[in-house]
């Protein structure tokens, strides 16, 4: 019997956008998983995976300019800076709009309930919704309301769901861990910042030769720095088969419209682990 593979796809923002070059990149080697599991962005790329839409969301994702990025924020003063409306009406027009029974092939993705602080899977009812509450980082996104519970970020819990996939039927767990490079590196200059950036980054950030970061910029780093915290420890006890790490220090958490130069070192970061990805999967054989 053919051994199952997952895909474990992690929380890392805009640095997500590498998941498509992963994807490429084993699928150019052969590697096509079975299960996928993805947590904040990284729900959202699995979802137009696993959907047949990734062709599309590549394309999308490398025009992708910061004015694009913000006309698809819809700024909220209750619950978040960002109410996430706008951007959840586009992925289900252009891509992913349908029960997770629909799917091809089983998807699933982590939220946190935010009363009990408890570890939520998402595999039942709306994809989009799902893709939803799964990336509804706090103090940026709203938290979604799903039943009587409300749901925020996968990644306050469980930023790479490798028991997602172990769970799903996986007998082979690849993860993608997009934070494990960044702790420690200094950010942009905030000279650079205030060339390049759109206003969600400079939002409370003073001017750009000030040296203080942005709300936005604050917010979703401190929440980061957690995440990676959360990662190692949940990794630790219960580890992939294979962890792919793109190099991503370079890029902020904000910036999605630097979605090429993201899709190219995930291609890039399969290339460098190919022999271990190899390895594995001719253990696995049965």
């Amino acid at each position: 019997m053919k051994s199952r593979i997952g895909l474990a796809l992690g929380s890392g923002s805009a640095r997500g956008w590498s998941h498509i070059g992963v994807l490429r990149a084993l699928a150019e080697r052969g590697v096509e998983p079975d299960i996928v599991c993805g947590c904040s962005i990284g729900a959202l790329v699995g979802a137009a995976y696993v959907d047949g839409d990734l062709d599309k969301l590549e394309r999308w994702v490398a025009t992708l300019t910061w004015q694009d990025v913000l006309g698809l924020l819809d700024v909220s003063l209750v619950g978040g800076l960002i109410k996430g409306d706008k951007l959840v009406a586009f992925f289900e027009r252009h891509f992913v709009d349908k029960d997770f029974a629909a799917l091809p092939k089983p998807f699933a993705c982590v939220a946190t309930d935010l009363e009990n602080g408890r570890e939520v899977w998402l595999r039942e009812g709306s994809v989009a919704s799902a893709v939803r509450a799964s990336i509804a980082l706090p103090g940026l996104f709203k938290p979604s309301r799903c039943g009587d519970r409300l749901l925020v970020d996968g990644g306050l819990v469980n930023p790479v769901p490798v028991s997602l996939c172990r769970a799903l039927g996986a007998d082979l767990v690849i993860a993608v861990d997009l934070g494990s490079d960044r702790i420690g590196r200094p950010g942009p200059g905030r000279k650079e910042q205030a060339e390049r950036e759109p206003w969600w980054r400079r939002i409370g950030g003073g001017s750009g030769a000030g040296p203080l970061p942005s709300v936005a910029d604050t917010i979703s780093t401190s929440i980061h720095i957690m995440q990676v915290r959360i990662a190692r420890s949940r990794m630790a006890g219960d580890p992939p088969d294979v962890a792919i790490a793109p190099r991503l220090a370079q890029l902020g958490l904000m910036d999605y419209h630097r979605g090429s130069e993201a899709i190219a070192e995930g291609r890039a970061a399969v290339e460098r682990l190919w022999p271990a990805i190899q390895h594995a999967l001719e253990g696995a054989a049965p």
